[in-house]
């Protein structure tokens, strides 16, 4: 073991001067990687289509290629499920990575190539390494093995060649033989599509393993950790494992969550670290343990562009680049990536932190917000103030989501939350009355609309029982991998089917 951690330290010490390059250069980094993928795209269907031979300027590209969703890209990806080649990038594309997102039931597939496979998603894993272990010189992480908590995948329909699956699969599918020795579960494990008996069989095999590190979504790793604790019949989860030392986490924001795990795992000691990766593409890390922010990656064969979100509806809505961008200004981003996917728009939305180095926070999803009274309420703001309100009131949130009360002819509009709690708040009213009132603080559109009740009345809160957001999901057949519970949505279609639920399958509890 000393002989692998001096080799990964070396590798490690060189691609952490690569990362301080593009942190001092970012800009002429970034215009590298778009004439690369144009050079390397430049004969396939797309590229003909764009002429991507000549384009000589980064505004050469803007103007000629649209700015296009998922659905305008659905007849290539279609074409290249079935086998079809140089399409969107040079020959055959096999993987797919599987995802409805949060926005609607249709699932997608992202297409995987070999290089984003290797330069994009695995690279990215390997400088979440270099960058924990750089911050902690002292870390014992390689001694033991990372529990990963992914998802499943299976042959698709159209094409014996041609795969589909979570993201997290095609990764697991794809790691060398030897990823086994420092990985757990094994991969015939880590693919079991059914959610209980996957973890099931994890509990039976990490028992009793040093796991050092977990990976994973927040959400359904919480679950896994319950269960640990159910079937060990331990009271935390270091008297299971007790050299854990790091959670990476991604795919959701980690603060609902935060005082769930500090429970579970009670140690100053324990290390998080965030990471901002997706079907798509690996965007973002947390290099700084002591902010939350996250390190934009920028030499992973991903070119940037971000809209600002107050022309995002706007007919003639621009995307910038990296060097026009503001701080704590909304931007949709858009991406241009070595899978494929040209000037596409991914549906999140980020803030700019800080420039030169260029960071981000993640602020929401484009549809995911409500707007029903002109609110333009986000889930930062949620997450913000539901953060606030717990904290005053000794809460702690499992799940929740929200969306409006509609305007009747006898009462004004509201925002409904329904919300699964860990820890019941002191007082509820206190908890409500938190909330509304730091959402005014963080948004002054939502105070606008609550001045005086004209339009909003104050939120209104339904306490859910426990294990409703468990059943709902698994109802919907998105439990595990990367399925996310929807947090704000500007219609009642999630709040309807929660409350329906609530009341055939745990009777009307308000």
């Amino acid at each position: 073991m000393t002989i692998i951690t001096s080799i990964v330290n070396w590798l490690n010490y060189k691609r952490i001067y690569e990362i301080d390059l593009f942190k001092k250069h970012p800009i002429e980094t970034q215009r590298e990687v778009l004439f690369e993928l144009l050079d390397e795209a430049r004969d396939t269907e797309i590229g003909r289509r764009y002429d991507f031979r000549t384009i000589s300027r980064e505004q050469d590209f803007k103007e000629r290629v649209p700015i296009r969703n998922y659905e305008a890209y659905s007849a290539d990806i279609d074409r290249l499920l079935k086998g079809e080649k140089n399409i969107l990038w040079p020959g055959e594309t096999k993987w797919f990575a599987k995802s409805s997102g949060t926005t609607n039931d249709k699932s997608k597939f992202i297409p995987v190539s070999k290089q984003s496979l290797e330069e994009v998603h695995f690279r990215g894993f390997k400088d979440v390494l270099a960058m924990y272990l750089k911050n902690n010189p002292e870390s014992r992480v390689l001694y033991g093995k990372s529990l990963t908590l992914g998802g499943s995948h299976r042959v698709n329909s159209f094409n014996n060649n041609s795969y589909y699956g979570d993201l997290s699969a095609i990764l697991i599918e794809n790691t060398p033989f030897w990823s086994d020795f420092i990985r757990i579960p094994p991969a015939e494990v880590a693919l079991i599509e059914e959610f209980d008996e996957k973890v099931a069989k994890i509990i039976e095999q990490s028992r009793d393993e040093n796991v050092t590190s977990l990976a994973g979504v927040p959400s359904w790793n919480l679950v896994l950790l319950q269960r640990v604790l159910e079937a060990t019949g331990k009271k935390n989860i270091l008297e299971v494992w007790p050299n854990l030392e790091v959670f990476i986490h991604g795919g959701i924001k980690f603060d609902p969550y935060r005082e769930q795990y500090r429970q579970l795992i009670p140690s100053e000691l324990m290390n998080y670290m965030e990471t901002y990766n997706a079907s798509e593409g690996f965007f973002a890390i947390q290099d700084n343990p002591e902010s939350n922010d996250l390190l934009l990656m920028l030499d992973y064969g991903i070119y940037y562009e971000f809209i600002p979100m107050d022309e995002f509806h706007q007919e003639n809505r621009r995307a910038i680049s990296l060097d026009e961008v503001e701080l704590d200004k909304n931007y949709a981003m858009v991406i241009s990536t070595n899978g494929g996917l040209w000037r596409y728009l991914i549906g999140d939305t980020v803030k700019f932190t800080q420039r030169y180095p260029f960071k981000i926070k993640i602020t929401g999803r484009t549809k995911h917000f409500i707007n029903a009274f002109g609110e333009e309420l986000i889930i930062d703001n949620a997450e913000e103030a539901l953060k606030v309100a717990c904290e005053r009131t000794s809460a702690i949130i499992r799940e929740y989501t929200a969306g409006p009360v509609f305007m009747s002819q006898n009462s004004r509009g509201a925002h409904q939350w329904i919300i699964e709690f860990d820890q019941l708040p002191d007082e509820l009213d206190h908890f409500v009355s938190v909330l509304d009132g730091t959402l005014k603080t963080l948004n002054s559109d939502y105070e606008a609309k609550r001045h005086k009740s004209i339009t909003l009345d104050p939120p209104r809160v339904t306490v859910a029982p426990e294990g409703l957001f468990y059943e709902w999901m698994k109802q919907r057949g998105k439990i595990g991998g990367q399925n996310k519970i929807p947090r704000l949505a500007n219609d009642r279609a999630y709040l309807d089917e929660l409350l329906d639920l609530q009341k055939k399958n745990f009777g009307n509890q308000d």
